[in-house]
């Protein structure tokens, strides 16, 4: 992390650590009004509101216990909103649980610091992206930017949904993040909840923070058009994977499609009409040729008629799938024919949905869409590794294996590296699976801030990464894994006070002194260095030296 950074983070905990005294004195003060009959329902409001802040901060800050313990009387208070009042002794049972939350000032000096860690800055060729935060508890709100901004994204910080709109009047992020249980000064929930659709004509990609974590609040996020839904205290490298989650596929290529269809006219227009919407579209008029086709384009969708002069749309479908490699390509027959015995019948033959024609552009377009998005996510979950995001295993071995026969074509170098977290079993053994979990996917999410767009990086296996360096000789992988290395030793870990961090031992290889090696062979060689750094006492990277030429 650099050093003004996390300077900034420890003010900021300083700050937060300074206040909670009086903080959880105005709780105590409002409790005991309760506790005696003397707290009207706009006190229980303010009551649940102060609760429900410090749920959400104190695990930020480094106090999961008290956050844990603000959060379930929070739930309470908020039960009370809505019931008549509890009775006497319900009252100072809760009123003597809030007093004990002073407990919770006194963990404050023995907690540990909340882990933070900085990936690269913001590389020259790529702009960072624009994030906007409406976040009400100051403190929090700029914990979390100063976060995030470490992760290369641009955040401007807003403390109610009001602001946020007057600003965007005249601009759109690229990413919005809400807290939505907001409590502002005069406004109630129905007037917060109108705000939401205005911000959503923005077309921008809506995450949502919160401490509530029910049934009915998730369906009302996912009817506002949240793509994330986040408890606090954050899991912030999990936020910030969903994030580029997000980025990646507003920055995916377009979607590619293509069209069998005898009628040209028509096929023209759908092809116009995919071309409109951003996507890449082809059409096929000679049914012989799909194979050769299909190989050249690489299409994601084929919308295919189902009867034709030569051959039948269930003939093209089975066909395609006699190739493995396109046993998964999606298949929409795209038809006037509305007999529903035919339909089945045609489905059952290799297909994946059925459109009847006439239908609407509108209609069309968002069919390819959901179909083309939908297979995109599948493709990624069986590529790649649930818990990183990164490739799996098979596929980062075809990924060497790629880039080490292209080197060899255009005559630049691929170094690939093998990374080792050191030690790792002992952070299972000692904090816990969730523990070894975070410290896994908080190396992936650092790789994948380092690196460039170019490398292609995989989980080999366990606490084993793999990264492909394409046009990058050994002297620059060794000094960008280097970085790495340090940056990855730096992060500190907390679990229930406890502090601890790993280190990271790497080894390389690289094409230009294995100009005969094959991908595997590559990584074999460097395996070897790895070990040959696990040997030599770890935290450290070993580049594996060119093999020996005997003379004779």
């Amino acid at each position: 992390m650099p050093p003004d950074v996390a300077a900034q983070l420890a003010r900021l905990r300083a700050d937060y650590l300074t206040r909670l005294p009086g903080e959880l004195a105005a709780l105590r003060d409002l409790a005991d009004r309760l506790a005696v009959g003397d707290l009207d329902r706009a006190g229980i409001g303010e009551l649940h509101h102060r609760l429900h802040k410090l749920a959400g901060s104190g695990g930020t800050f480094g106090l999961a216990g008290l956050s844990a313990r603000a959060r379930a009387l929070e739930v309470r208070a908020k039960d009370w909103l809505q019931a008549p009042a509890p009775d006497a002794a319900t009252r100072a049972a809760f009123a003597a649980e809030v007093g004990a939350l002073a407990a919770g000032a006194g963990e404050a000096a023995a907690a540990s610091p909340v882990p933070a860690w900085s990936p690269s800055p913001t590389r020259p060729h790529e702009r960072a992206a624009q994030v906007w935060l409406v976040e009400d508890d100051p403190l929090l709100g700029r914990g979390l930017k100063r976060q995030l901004e470490s992760f290369n994204y641009q955040v401007r910080l807003f403390p109610c949904l009001a602001d946020a709109e007057q600003v965007a009047r005249d601009a759109c992020p690229d990413l919005m993040i809400l807290d939505v249980t907001l409590n502002e000064e005069g406004e109630d929930a129905d007037t917060r909840l109108a705000l939401l659709p205005r911000l959503r004509a923005l077309h921008c990609s809506l995450l949502f923070i919160s401490t509530v974590n029910d049934f009915h609040a998730r369906v009302r996020a996912a009817q506002l058009g949240a793509l994330g839904y986040f408890l606090k205290p954050l899991d912030v490298p999990r936020l910030v994977n969903r994030m580029e989650q997000i980025r990646n596929q507003q920055r995916a290529a377009p979607q590619r499609v293509l069209i069998v269809d005898d009628d040209r006219d028509l096929a023209e227009h759908y092809r116009l009409v995919l071309l409109g919407a951003g996507m890449e579209a082809e059409v096929l008029d000679q049914p012989e040729a799909i194979v050769e086709r299909i190989s050249v384009f690489r299409p994601e969708l084929v919308l295919m008629d189902l009867h034709m002069p030569a051959f039948s749309g269930p003939d093209l479908a089975g066909v395609i799938r006699q190739h493995d490699k396109w046993t998964g390509l999606p298949i929409v027959y795209l038809s006037a024919e509305t007999d529903l015995e035919l339909q089945v019948a045609a489905l059952n033959r290799g297909a994946d949905d059925f459109l009847i024609k006439p239908l609407s552009d509108a209609q069309l377009v968002s069919a390819v869409r959901a179909r083309v998005g939908r297979a995109r996510q599948l493709d990624e979950l069986v590529s790649k590794d649930s818990l990183t995001g990164l490739l799996k295993h098979a596929s980062i071995k075809e990924a060497a294996e790629a880039e080490t026969a292209r080197a060899r074509r255009i005559g630049k170098p691929v170094t690939l590296a093998m990374l080792d977290i050191d030690h790792f079993k002992t952070v299972n053994d000692s904090y816990g699976h969730a523990a070894g979990d975070l410290v896994i996917s908080s190396l992936a999410v650092l790789l994948r801030q380092r690196l460039r767009k170019s490398d292609v990086i995989g989980r080999y296996g366990g606490e084993e990464f793999v990264a492909v360096l394409p046009e990058c000789d050994a002297a620059h992988a060794q000094a960008l894994l280097d970085d790495i290395r340090q940056r990855f030793a730096a992060l500190r870990f907390s679990h229930e006070g406890r502090e601890f961090g790993r280190t990271l031992s790497v080894g390389l290889a690289c094409s230009a002194h294995h100009p005969d090696a094959t991908g595997a062979e590559l990584l074999i060689a460097a395996d070897e260095a790895l070990y040959a750094a696990k040997r030599g006492g770890r935290d450290q990277v070993r580049a594996a030296p060119a093999p020996t030429l005997l003379t004779p």
